[in-house]
């Protein structure tokens, strides 16, 4: 397509994969109704690893053996980190599950300290702590504890950011898009191993057009062509607008669960989603599309 194409068309792309992955929440939330964890993840990034690679085309031509290790590093990050928001899924609401993941846009500039010593900003710091008032209002209860699932949901952003900082550390060089595919696939091999050992394979439920329907959105939809999107709109779009677009991935994760799920919400927890909003705003443009000329960072990301 001519570039003019593709600039008109990069912000509706990203928004398709910020809707897609908002949908994927709760859709996620009703399969683990019949396929268990990994069993679930084991089939969704094998998939999506066959799928992105066959997408690939004359991009294997850059392929070289280290590949494989990185792929397999990074790959271990997103294991850990759908598997624990998977589990925290499975014992909270989807609206939850989507506004505390995003938490890790926060949490990255913070790895990125630790591992490679270069400080947050004041937009990071100030991202922080309306990210913190924004967790307190959406998880503590009245006797200020925490359920399960969301402390789980927490520890997922932990490891989503770890990810996304491995990912920094690993990728310069490398095609992004080849790399994932490698990614996807280690991951999935590390789903295969634990589902074999902990969980029973749901051939029965499988069959049913009731779960495989579901199944078959995740593994294409949202797994391969969100991130397809994902990747060409930020190449074509500014960096401010694409990383306030996939931003509201979390949003359409809480407008989906309210209208298909059927996830209560209270002006406590919205206040706390907006908190939690507006801090990942934040962390990610610097409130860059405020002012002309500034451009921010845009992490890469595989929902």
């Amino acid at each position: 397509m001519q570039p003019s194409t593709m600039r008109i068309l990069a912000k509706p792309m990203l928004f398709a994969a910020a809707i897609i992955w908002g949908t994927s929440f709760f859709i996620m939330k009703n399969a683990l109704d019949a396929v268990p964890v990994f069993f679930l993840l084991a089939i969704r990034f094998t998939a999506g690893a066959v799928l992105l690679a066959l997408a690939c085309g004359s991009r294997w031509k850059s392929f070289t053996p280290d590949y494989l290790w990185r792929g397999a590093v990074i790959g271990g990050f997103l294991f850990l980190a759908y598997s624990v928001q998977t589990f925290g899924l499975s014992l909270t609401t989807p609206s939850k599950n989507a506004f505390l993941t995003a938490v890790y846009c926060v949490l990255v500039p913070f790895l990125t300290w630790a591992v490679v010593k270069r400080r947050p900003d004041r937009y990071n710091i100030i991202a922080a702590l309306l990210c913190v008032a924004g967790v307190g209002l959406v998880s503590l209860n009245e006797q200020l504890s925490v359920n399960a699932g969301d402390l789980l949901t927490l520890v997922c952003a932990i490891f989503y950011a770890s990810h996304i900082v491995a990912v920094e550390k690993v990728s310069p060089g490398k095609d992004i898009t080849l790399l994932t595919v490698f990614q996807f696939a280690f991951a999935g091999l590390y789903a295969w191993i634990c589902g074999g050992l902990t969980e029973t394979f749901p051939a029965r439920a499988l069959a049913d057009p009731q779960v495989f329907l579901p199944l078959a959105y995740l593994c294409v939809m949202a797994t391969t062509v969100a991130l397809l999107f994902q990747n060409v709109g930020q190449v074509w779009s500014d960096p401010a607008s694409a990383s306030v677009i996939l931003s509201l991935e979390s949003v359409f994760g809480v407008l989906f669960s309210v209208l298909f799920y059927g996830d209560p919400v209270t002006g406590r927890l919205l206040a706390g989603f907006a908190l939690i909003f507006v801090a990942v705003v934040c962390s990610e443009t610097k409130f860059s599309f405020l002012r002309p000329g500034a451009q921010p960072h845009l992490h890469q990301a595989e929902k």
